[in-house]
Parts: C-alpha cells; sequence; structure tokens
C-alpha cells in the first residue's frame, strides 16, 4: 500500500448537470479550473457531487476526468455506503481508476454504535489495497463517531485519516492530539478551517473552493506556514461565503453561486432543488465583495 498523507486544501468538486444529464464538458472545465488553482488534492463523487443520485456508469465518467486531468494530484474518491458489501464493491468498481484513496462515510441511517462503526472500518480497510479515509458528518449519519473510535482505528494501517465534520472543536483536536503523526485530521467545514489549521490539523474539503479556489489555497499555505495573522484577515473576508454555502442544503448554495459566475447550471437532481432567489442574491453580494 502507498500510504500518502493527505494535507492542504481539497476540494469537494460537485457534479454540473445539464436537463438532467452530467455535463462531462463542464466538469472537465471545473477539474482544470481547480488544478490551475493549485489545489492540494481531488475529492469526487463526495457529498456535493450529489452522489447517491449518480449511476455508476456516471460515476465513470467523472472519475476518468478527474483523473485525466488531475496532473499528478492526489484524488480521494468518495464510496461510502451503509452497507458493507455495497461500500466493498464500490471500491472494486472504482479502484479500475487508481484512485490514491477512498472517502468512507461513517454508515448512515443503521446508526450503528461505536463498536460497530470500529468493526465496519476495519472491514473495509481489510477488503481493500487502498488507503482509506473516514468521514465523520453526524449532521448526516445520524451518530457521531468518538475520538476514541477513531484513535482506535487510526492504528489500522489501511486507515490514514479522517474527514471531521462534527463540528465539535474538542473532539477534532484529541484526535490530532493523539493519532499517530502520519494521520491526517481534515476539517469538514468551511468555517472551521481557520481555528483548527491553527491548532495544527492537517488541512480541509472544502466546499467554498468550487467557487474561490485560489482564496481557499491561499488560506491554508498560510496556515501551514504558521502566518496567522495574514490568514486571519482572509478567512475573516471568506466568512460569509461559508454561511452562504449552507443557508440551504448542500450543494444548493454552492451551485447557485458557481451558476452566476458561469462555472455550471443552477441544476440539481430531485430531492434537492435549485437555488432559490433569496440564495443568489446573496451570493451576488457576497461574490462583488470578494
Amino acid at each position: 500500500m502507498n500510504k500518502i498523507k493527505i494535507k492542504g486544501c481539497g476540494t469537494a468538486l460537485i457534479t454540473p448537470f445539464c436537463n438532467g444529464e452530467v455535463d462531462i464538458r463542464c466538469y472537465r472545465k471545473l477539474v482544470k479550473r481547480q488544478v490551475e488553482a493549485k489545489v492540494d488534492f481531488l475529492v469526487p463523487l463526495g457529498t456535493t457531487a450529489e452522489t447517491p443520485c449518480l449511476s455508476l456508469e456516471e460515476k465513470f465518467s467523472l472519475l476518468e476526468v478527474t483523473k485525466e486531468e488531475a496532473n499528478g494530484l492526489p484524488i480521494l474518491v468518495g464510496c461510502g455506503s451503509n452497507s458493507l458489501k455495497n461500500t466493498v464493491d464500490n471500491i472494486k468498481n472504482l479502484s479500475q481508476y487508481n484512485p490514491d484513496a477512498f472517502l468512507v462515510v461513517v454508515p448512515f441511517y443503521n446508526k450503528p454504535t461505536q463498536e460497530g462503526m470500529f468493526q465496519y472500518f476495519k472491514a473495509v480497510a481489510e477488503q481493500t489495497e487502498k488507503p482509506i479515509v473516514i468521514y465523520n458528518v453526524p449532521g448526516r449519519t445520524g451518530v457521531n463517531m468518538s475520538f476514541q473510535t477513531c484513535l482506535r482505528l487510526a492504528e489500522i494501517p489501511g486507515i490514514i485519516g479522517i474527514k471531521e465534520a462534527s463540528g465539535n472543536i474538542e473532539q477534532i483536536l484529541k484526535i490530532k492530539s493523539n493519532a499517530p503523526s502520519d494521520f491526517s485530521v481534515l476539517c469538514g467545514n468551511d468555517d472551521q478551517t481557520f481555528p483548527l489549521m491553527a491548532c495544527g490539523i492537517d488541512g480541509v474539503i472544502s466546499v467554498a473552493s468550487n467557487i474561490v479556489p485560489e482564496l481557499l489555497v491561499k488560506l491554508t499555505a498560510f496556515l501551514e506556514k504558521g502566518n496567522i495573522q495574514e490568514a486571519a484577515e482572509l478567512n475573516k473576508k471568506l466568512m460569509p461565503l461559508y454561511e452562504a454555502c449552507f443557508v440551504e442544503s448542500n450543494p444548493i448554495p454552492i451551485k447557485g453561486g458557481m451558476s452566476l459566475s458561469g462555472l455550471c447550471r443552477n441544476e440539481l437532481r430531485l430531492p434537492l432543488t435549485p437555488a432559490t432567489d433569496t440564495t443568489l442574491e446573496l451570493f451576488k453580494k457576497i461574490l462583488e465583495a470578494l
């Protein structure tokens, strides 16, 4: 296994649609834009990509383009489900594109216990040679992975990091303080990137960087170098954008904002609906200010 250290700014890529179909031409431009902005890694097929609404063939097409345009950047691919078999099948199907690692969410709806989470991720890691990054997002899964469970999993060789979107700063810092030094701890909430990276975590998987990748790259670079004052000033300018990205369910707002810049259409797949006029007006003001 090639054990890699994932750090810095990674973008949770959207999936653009045109008249109900995946817009591959637009997606290619978006990936190129991220690479040109010098993001540190790419995250296709995550929550922001509306992955539950994509067919296997569409996932293949998106990964093929991501691989073609990544220019050597690490690719962390979302593949989790609430079934061990389905998750392992996803990994087997998507491995043909040779991603650098897989992002596996805590099983949703099932509401597993802490021991259930441990055994699940252990089983996933044992059934692939690819590195695994855990994704803890209790707002979507209904359960929180404790820092104790995460630290147990951090000892398993195939598990190389966690995307932490619990919002619990104390919990996240306990993971960072006690996990092996080569275990990546990544922020899953844009608005917590500054405080968490200032305290030493490794990076962020960002929604906001879909629309302003250069600024998020600059922010994480400041924080990695310890330039706290410069980072604080930039973070203050970005806070309205962070908040706007979640005034409706992600990725509704970010797609709406991107549509104003001509980056994609304000189009989603049901059960998600396009950004409202109120959201679009909010983004217009924020983007003008930035």
